[in-house]
Parts: structure tokens; sequence; C-alpha cells
């Protein structure tokens, strides 16, 4: 069990549906997404579907401000309603990580899930990759995207800034600086 922290709380699942039962699947993450936001404290939740990337299965990812919340809403009887549904429906226990924070960037399978680099260095190489991917995305497809509502210029670049950032940047940075990061 993970031990209280203070700040925003990140848990990925991950499950891989049986063949056949993606729509269900799919239709029971809509009723999670739809109970889970109505918590107190929820931020949000992204799904990403099975893909090359993730190892084939759907990965969910939900926000909550603090960890009370999160072990709130994970210990509720309602999730544990929800929980239940999934029988037959999923291949096997379900791959969860729990991390505060911008650790979830940090995560390497190779260095124990006890290691962490310190907040101020996660903060400095979040903000470098954070900075070039920005600047990048503005050169690349900013022109491209001008003449679009800001709204949608908007979801455009933090989506491709935060897809980019989790797959491609943050793992290559990641293991580029991890003598420094979780060194001494």
């Amino acid at each position: 069990m993970m031990e209280e922290q203070a700040g925003p709380v990140t848990v990925s699942i991950a499950r891989k549906a049986v063949p056949g039962r993606e729509a269900d699947y799919e239709d029971w993450i809509s009723r999670v997404t739809a109970a889970v936001s109505h918590w107190p404290g929820y931020q949000g939740v992204n799904v990403l579907r099975p893909a090359a990337a993730t190892d084939y299965a759907y990965v969910t990812i939900y926000r909550f401000s603090t960890w009370e919340q999160c072990h709130a809403f994970e210990k509720s009887e309602e999730r544990a309603r929800l929980l239940l549904e999934l029988e037959g429906m999923v291949e096997s226990e379900a791959e969860i990580k729990k991390v505060t924070g911008l650790e979830f960037w940090f995560d390497l399978p190779e260095v124990p899930a006890q290691a962490r680099p310190s907040p101020h260095k996660m903060a400095l190489v979040v903000t470098l990759v954070a900075y070039g991917v920005v600047m990048g995305l503005n050169i690349t497809i900013g022109p491209l995207i001008a003449a679009q509502p800001l709204w949608l210029k908007a979801l455009i670049m933090v989506s491709a800034q935060v897809l980019l950032m989790t797959y491609i940047f943050m793992p290559q940075a990641t293991r580029l600086l991890r003598r420094w990061l979780f060194g001494g």
C-alpha cells in the first residue's frame, strides 16, 4: 500500500479485455468514468485504447487532488460494485500503478519502484522537456492549426504535448538522465 502523500495522485490501470468483449469493456469504462467524475477531488481520466505502446491493453489513467480522496473512491461501495461487473470481461488481474505528482513520468522497469528522483530534479527535467515539446509543436503544427478556434488549438496542442511527453520524450529523458536522476 502506498504511504499517504500530499499533492495529486495519478493511478494507471492496465487491463486486457477478453476477445469479443471489447464493446462491453468500453461501456464499463464509460460507466466508471461517469461514477468517478462526481467524487470529491477528481481531476480527470484518460483512456488509452489497445495498441503496441500499451501492450494491447486498455490503460485507464485517473487523477485525484489528494491521496485521501483517491483512497476514498477506491474503497467505496460504488467502485466495488463496478469491479464485480468485470467478471468474464477481462483476461486477468489488472496492473495498477499509483504515483504522486510527477513520478509517473520517471518510472523505469529496471529501477526499483521505491527509488524516486528528488522533486527538484523531476521538476527541472519536466520543465525542459515540456519547453522543447511546446516549442517544437508551435513550430511544426502551430501554423497548420492557426485558423482553428482557440479551444480546438489548445486541445490539439495539449493532447499532442501529453502524448509526446508520456510515450516518447519523458521515457527517453529519464533513461538518458538515469544516473543523475536516481543517483545521489
